[in-house]
């Protein structure tokens, strides 16, 4: 965690949204070349939304994994393996014109599973490779059996969702799935394999970074998705029907009408049977952090007070108004997730309905919490996310993924003009020309002790380039820029507001 007192800042960049080729960002040259800019420019903290697998099926939102533990095999680099010999030099990394643009998952998939097969071929031909792999899937098991097994078998049921496959992998018969686990080894070795290289490659850029100065502050969804290895392989941790009746949400996940939509948002995860997970002393929990805090220096908890209430919803609503507030695990989980990890470096994303109540639990354990500079202009003095109403232990945004940029937020018309004016009294200008680097030295000029901005921002982009707009499933998570954007000019600017307000 950042000491208290100690003021940093730095910048939030989905690896996705790298450039370079292949169609989609990895943990190529490119990344290091990021790492290097943020050193340059004096930013100590990267911002990572989540790193497991997307599904096309539900847009290739992070928050909608088919894992909680595993990591997106797209993110792999092809390069690295043409340089570790597993890929021949001459194999088509990506076909022309990929080198920029958003991503096209479907085509990126398509494309990159194959090319990874190719590369596993090699893998099992150099022997010589296999005791860290083997290690690997020792150490990993615990998690790594049933999600390899999961995404094998979703494959040979042609993609369908795990409740629809034969009535014995739904009751997880030992003698079934010791059976299709011998009939889908091969399968199986190669998601494994993914793995393996997923995990050897990021912790690599993890380190690099970390030997920079600089630590990463990951992301945990509070829940998974409903066809995921995690509720496949333990399914009486949700909420769900029997097995025999089709093991269908009771109800689901979402949020009551909010800023961003005035129905709510009707997420649709399962949610958690927590009498049965406290009698586990949260032991999928626990190892679920543990996973994560071995790839991240930090981490933030999306929608951190649904462990205080969560609105839950019956499944067979079409709209997320008509849910109930339901007590959630509160002090409970914490406590037991301390007890087992010792100290929790976690950032509570405390944005939407807050009650005291989840004000009490994120600060009964310390934990920052996040102040949003674009919902600050909209009400009185009074307003949280106005800056003097900051405590040190917090984490000021520009903005977040969920956001517009800034240069959007300015263009809206949906942002009222009383909105606009207020920024305009309280910066002293007469205009919003630059109103990307407004948000960012009133983030910086604040006490808070973190400043985060997403990269949009400091590349003084508008709307097209956001990275999500919550409520619609589509064209979200796809934006990437340009490499020319991170010039020497652009790092020196950066540090030179990093240094003048005591974050360098």
């Amino acid at each position: 965690m950042v000491a208290a007192g100690c003021r940093v800042s730095g910048i939030l960049l989905h690896p996705t949204s790298f450039s370079g080729a292949g169609g989609i960002g990895d943990f190529g040259q490119r990344a290091y070349e990021f790492i290097d800019f943020l050193v340059a420019g004096g930013q100590r903290l990267w911002q990572v939304l989540p790193l497991g697998p997307t599904v096309l099926a539900a847009g290739n939102s992070p928050y909608m994994s088919s894992s909680a533990f595993a990591g997106n095999p797209l993110l792999i680099s092809l390069e690295s393996l043409v340089e570790e010999g597993l890929l021949e030099p001459d194999q088509p990394i990506a076909p022309a014109g990929w080198d920029r643009g958003t991503v096209d998952f479907k085509r990126v998939t398509f494309h990159k599973l194959p090319l990874l097969r190719v590369s596993f071929n090699h893998f099992l031909e150099k022997p010589e490779l296999h005791p860290p792999f083997v290690e690997f899937c020792r150490a990993q098991a615990s998690w790594l059996d049933d999600y390899a097994l999961f995404t094998a078998l979703k494959t040979y049921y042609g993609d369908a969702v795990w409740s629809q496959w034969p009535r014995p992998f739904l009751t997880r018969d030992p003698e079934a799935l010791a059976e299709v686990s011998t009939l889908l080894k091969p399968q199986i070795e190669f998601h494994k394999y993914l793995q393996y290289q997923f995990d050897r490659q990021w912790l690599k850029l993890k380190t690099y970074a970390n030997e920079q100065g600089v630590r990463i502050m990951g992301d945990i969804p509070i829940y998974v998705a409903y066809d995921s290895a995690d509720v496949w392989s333990h399914p009486e941790l949700f909420e769900l029907e029997d097995l025999d009746e089709g093991a269908r949400p009771v109800a689901v996940a979402g949020v009551p009408p909010d800023y961003f939509s005035d129905t709510g948002q009707l997420w649709g995860n399962p949610l958690y049977n927590w009498k049965a997970l406290h009698q586990t002393q949260y032991h999928w929990w626990v190892e679920r952090f543990r996973g994560t805090l071995r790839w991240v220096d930090l981490v933030r908890i999306d929608h951190f007070r649904g462990f205080e209430a969560y609105w839950r919803v019956p499944a067979d609503e079409q709209t997320a108004i008509n849910g109930t507030w339901t007590p959630g695990p509160g002090a409970d989980l914490f406590i037991a997730l301390k007890q087992a990890l010792g100290k929790l470096p976690i950032v509570a994303e405390d944005l939407g309905v807050i009650t005291p109540e989840v004000e009490q639990l994120r600060d009964q354990f310390n934990f920052p919490g996040m102040r949003v500079l674009q919902f600050a202009f909209g009400s009185d003095s009074g307003n949280t996310h106005l800056p003097f109403n900051y405590v040190r232990n917090c984490i000021a945004y520009t903005a977040t993924h969920d956001n517009d940029t800034c240069l959007g937020w300015r263009d809206d018309p949906m942002v009222s003009a009383h909105d606009k004016r207020m920024l305009m009294a309280y910066m002293g200008k007469w205009n919003l020309d630059d109103v990307n680097w407004d948000f960012i030295r009133i983030a910086m000029q604040s006490i808070a002790d973190t400043v985060m901005v997403p990269l949009q921002d400091v590349l003084g982009l508008g709307s097209q380039h956001r990275m999500n707009i919550p409520g619609t499933a589509s064209s979200n998570w796809s934006w990437r820029y340009d490499p020319n954007q991170l010039t020497p000019d652009l790092a020196r600017w950066l540090l030179r507001l990093t240094r003048l307000y005591g974050r360098a």
